[in-house]
């Protein structure tokens, strides 16, 4: 069976550093808020361009905790609005809502499944006071016109950068090396999962926020250590979401390695975009004319293609050996706990999330792998 993804392989594939850096923070006999933390801080700010890394609990903390501090500062009132794409996975909805902020759904650009820029003028209003972009699937969703957007209306721009770390915009076209910036340090803050199956994945929950807004992380990181600034004393009433010693550690072995093992996804994604032929199968469709291995502004943390039959085609893929996921089955407006949300009309949405379905993709995967992939969806009967 070719897994969907295979994060044991992967977590060998760093011993024995995992186990020497597991090690030293269990001789250290400290746990918590420590220098693994302090020290991953600093250099994932760096790694992503940012002023500021802020540790949390998981992905979904990240963003609520930006969300929380605009609201502490009064830069955004309970009751405000946010523009955020419809089809994204349901955390970047949720910390919208958990907020008391309104959520405007806008539809995706079908191509490349990011927020259609083009769309999101016309659903500003006066209560509007963030964008929310998600590059999905890891990929780059960023304009200068959203730029204009967003300082045209007086908007933050808040970064989903969970599926995207180490992901690349070119700054200068002329210029292949120096002259980028990393998702994450684009808008005004960013949330960042550190989830097993990332890109950059903890060996359990783990998130961060990314800002070089000094006060901004003043103030979350207040938030997330119970509305404390120092101990004993708190100015808000905040919330326990703390990113431990041993996952710092973990990802600090990681992150030395990122660039390199989102290389190996864009080798995987180069050969599937080759080879896969099957006229019925719908491929990812990139904005360059480079090379996929030369794309910085990819990293496929997932390789999605889309097709009419989708359930029958992974079913296939099954019988066949090759394990598939669909992300995401039901879109957040579909959702139980979004049923205020149900009426509205969202087709290109219900196409998408009908039709999509994710490759294994990996750093890890064999040719032989890569290659059962590709012949057995060239083989499949579209009849």
């Amino acid at each position: 069976m070719v897994k969907f993804l295979d994060i044991k392989k992967i977590t060998e594939s760093y011993q024995p550093y995992l186990s020497k850096a597991i090690e030293k923070v269990i001789q250290s006999g400290w746990y918590l808020l420590g220098d693994e933390v302090k020290t991953f801080e600093d250099e994932y700010a760096d790694f992503i361009g940012s002023k500021k890394c802020v540790g949390v609990a998981n992905g979904l903390d990240a963003l609520r905790l930006i969300f929380r501090a605009y609201i502490e500062m009064g830069i955004i009132n309970e009751g405000d609005e946010v523009i955020v794409p419809a089809n994204t996975y349901i955390a970047s909805i949720l910390a919208i809502t958990e907020n008391q902020l309104k959520p405007v759904f806008v539809e995706p650009d079908i191509n490349n499944y990011n927020l259609d820029i083009d769309k999101v003028e016309e659903h500003i209003t006066p209560r509007t006071k963030a964008i929310m972009v998600v590059h999905l699937y890891g990929q780059v969703c960023w304009s200068g016109k959203l730029c204009d957007i967003a300082k045209k209306n007086n908007l933050k721009i808040i970064e989903d950068n969970a599926q995207a770390a180490g992901a690349v915009v070119q700054q200068n076209e002329s210029d292949n090396t120096a002259n980028f910036k990393r998702t994450g340090s684009l808008g005004d803050a960013a949330g960042h999962s550190f989830y097993p199956g990332k890109n950059l994945g903890a060996l359990g929950d783990g998130g961060a926020v990314t800002t070089s807004d000094l006060e901004l992380e003043q103030v979350i990181r207040a938030l997330a250590n119970y509305g404390s600034k120092e101990k004993y004393v708190h100015v808000y009433k905040g919330l326990n979401s703390r990113l431990d010693e041993i996952q710092a550690a973990v990802l600090r072995v990681k992150l030395k390695r990122l660039d390199k093992d989102n290389q190996c996804r864009r080798e995987v994604a180069a050969y599937y975009l080759k080879n896969i032929k099957h006229p019925d199968i719908i491929l990812p469709l990139l904005n360059t004319q480079l090379p996929v291995i030369n794309t910085l502004d990819h990293v496929w943390h997932l390789f999605v293609i889309r097709h009419e039959k989708r359930d029958l085609l992974q079913k296939y893929l099954y019988e066949k050996g090759v394990q598939t996921l669909i992300h995401y089955p039901v879109p957040p407006h579909r959702q139980k706990a979004y049923q205020e949300f149900a009426n509205l009309n969202l087709s290109m949405i219900m196409q998408i999330h009908d039709e999509v379905l994710s490759l294994p993709i990996s750093q890890v995967m064999g040719d032989d792998e890569v290659n059962m992939v590709v012949d057995s969806l060239n083989n499949f009967d579209r009849n």
